[in-house]
C-alpha cells in the first residue's frame, strides 16, 4: 500500500511538473496585430519613434507579454538594404488592463569619425532572438540578438546577446574583427549563475552564429567561458 501511494505521489508530482514547464507560448505577431496593441497613442506615450520591424507576444506563468523590435530605418543604401543609426527594444506586460514597461534596449551604430565610416548599419538579428521558456520553470527567457555591419559587413561589426532572465539583464558584447587580436568577447559574471540550460541554450546560438559566418570568436572561447571568463581576446 507504501509503494502504491508513494507511485501516485510521485506520478503527481512528475504531471505537475511537465503542467508548470508547459505553461508557456509564444508568437509573432502579424501587422494587424501589431497596430492594434501598438497604436498610434500607445506609441507616442511611450516614446516608440521608429518603425516597428517585428513585434511578438508571449505568456507564462507570470502573465502577457509584448515585445516591439524597432529600427531607425534612416535611409536606403545601394544594395536596396535598409540602413539604420539606431535600435530600440521595448517589452510590456498586460497586468489586469493595465500596461507596465518591464524593460528596454537601446543602441546605436558606431558613430563615422572626421567622415570615415566605422559601421554602416545596427539592426536585431530575430533569426536568433527568442521567447521560449528554457530552462522548464514557467517563466520565458527573452533572448534578444542584434548587431552591426563593419567596414567589412560581419567581419568586423559587433554582436550583442541580450537576456532578461526575472527581471535581470544579462550580456555578452561581441567584437568581430579581421586579424586575431582584434576579436574581444565580455561576458557578464552573472551569465554563470544562470540555471545550465540556459548558458547551454546560449552557447549552441553563439556556436550557429560562427556557423552563419555571422560572428568570429576568440579561439578556444567555449573553454575560456567553461572556466567562467568575463573578458575573452586572442
Amino acid at each position: 500500500m507504501k509503494k502504491i501511494l508513494a507511485l501516485l505521489f510521485l506520478s503527481f508530482f512528475i504531471i505537475k511538473a511537465n503542467a508548470q514547464s508547459d505553461t508557456s507560448s509564444n508568437k509573432i505577431l502579424s501587422k494587424a496585430e501589431t497596430d492594434e496593441f501598438f497604436t498610434d497613442a500607445f506609441k507616442k506615450k511611450n516614446l516608440i519613434n521608429f518603425p516597428i520591424f517585428r513585434a511578438y507576444t508571449y505568456k507564462d506563468k507570470s502573465g502577457t507579454y509584448y515585445v516591439a523590435l524597432t529600427e531607425s530605418a534612416d535611409s536606403i543604401n545601394t544594395k536596396k538594404d535598409t540602413v539604420n543609426n539606431k535600435i530600440k527594444a521595448l517589452a510590456f506586460k498586460v497586468d489586469k488592463g493595465i500596461t507596465l514597461k518591464k524593460w528596454e534596449i537601446n543602441d546605436f551604430k558606431t558613430p563615422s569619425v572626421k567622415g570615415e565610416e566605422i559601421e554602416s548599419s545596427i539592426w536585431f538579428w530575430t533569426k536568433y532572438c527568442s521567447f521560449n521558456d528554457i530552462d522548464g520553470d514557467g517563466l520565458v527567457d527573452p533572448i534578444v540578438v542584434y548587431g552591426t555591419f563593419g567596414s567589412n559587413g560581419y567581419d568586423d561589426g559587433r554582436a550583442k546577446i541580450i537576456l532578461y532572465i526575472k527581471g535581470q539583464k544579462i550580456a555578452i558584447r561581441h567584437q568581430n574583427g579581421i586579424l586575431d587580436d582584434e576579436r574581444k568577447t565580455q561576458v557578464d559574471l552573472t551569465f554563470y549563475a544562470l540555471p545550465k540550460k540556459i548558458q547551454d541554450h546560449v552557447k549552441q546560438l553563439m556556436a550557429t552564429m560562427v556557423e552563419k559566418n555571422h560572428a568570429i570568436f576568440p579561439s578556444g572561447y567555449e573553454g575560456k567561458m567553461s572556466k567562467k571568463a568575463t573578458q575573452i581576446s586572442n
